[in-house]
């Protein structure tokens, strides 16, 4: 698997990975204001996202192994493992599977546990989009916003349309593997141990992620843990409050 990424920076190595539906592009923008910093910052993105290849499976240690696979490819050594949502769970995984491979852990806005399948009318509504009907995004939209009241989240979810090669709309993501995985998307992870590495969990206050009650799992799996609360920010902590969630990830990292 050969992923898609973006580099910024020069400096230790802090390698980035982003949720379900989103893609390296999402965190240019801070990806930029951590490189001044002083690292090297590499946003990727995983498979059947973004610029990367589709495959036919979408489990969380074939994630693993796609980061293990990027890091080797790439020369990058003890890196600080970043990961949202999908990602964190991502980098989790990565960390039960690969230990001693990474220097740090910040995982954003996600748990070690089973969550059900919450995205259905989301995939549903991706799903109606007739793409070879329709001419522009605004009628894309429209038909989204049946399944997605929100417009933040239609706007990011439509981020993943584009032209292919024969003017065609198409996605970005591999919407029949996603749906087809969406329950092992939201599944606890798998070969679970203790992991000693120094871990950051961030957290939107606002968001329904990371409850109190899973500190006690958080800890347990991570005993060498920090919980950082940031308020006034949902799931997306770091485009709702970018500022604090950059001071809240630098205080870890340096």
């Amino acid at each position: 698997m050969q992923l898609f990424f973006r580099q910024v920076g020069t400096g230790q190595p802090l390698v980035i990975l982003h949720g379900l539906f989103g893609s390296c592009d999402n965190w240019l923008t801070i990806s930029k204001v951590i490189a001044e910093q002083g690292f090297s910052v590499y946003a990727v993105d995983q498979r059947n996202h973004g610029r990367s290849p589709h495959a036919p499976s979408h489990t969380y240690p074939e994630l693993a192994a796609d980061l293990h696979d990027f890091l080797q490819q790439n020369n990058i050594e003890n890196p600080i493992l970043v990961g949202h949502s999908m990602g964190g769970k991502t980098v989790m995984q990565y960390a039960m599977l690969y230990p001693d491979t990474f220097s740090k852990l910040v995982v954003v806005d996600i748990a070690p546990k089973s969550y059900p399948v919450h995205h259905a009318e989301i995939l549903k509504g991706l799903s109606a989009v007739p793409l070879t009907e329709i001419q522009n995004r605004n009628e894309a939209e429209a038909i989204l916003s049946q399944y997605e009241p929100s417009p933040s989240v239609r706007q990011f979810l439509l981020k993943n349309l584009y032209r292919n090669e024969e003017g065609v709309f198409a996605w970005r993501i591999n919407l029949p593997v996603i749906n087809q995985y969406i329950e092992l998307i939201g599944a606890d992870l798998e070969n679970t141990q203790t992991i000693r590495t120094p871990t950051l969990f961030i957290r939107g206050a606002e968001s329904r992620y990371i409850k109190d009650t899973d500190f006690w799992t958080i800890q347990t799996l991570f005993p060498n843990v920090t919980l950082d609360t940031i308020e006034n920010a949902g799931h997306w902590v770091q485009a709702e409050q970018p500022e604090a969630f950059v001071k809240s990830l630098m205080n870890f990292a340096k």
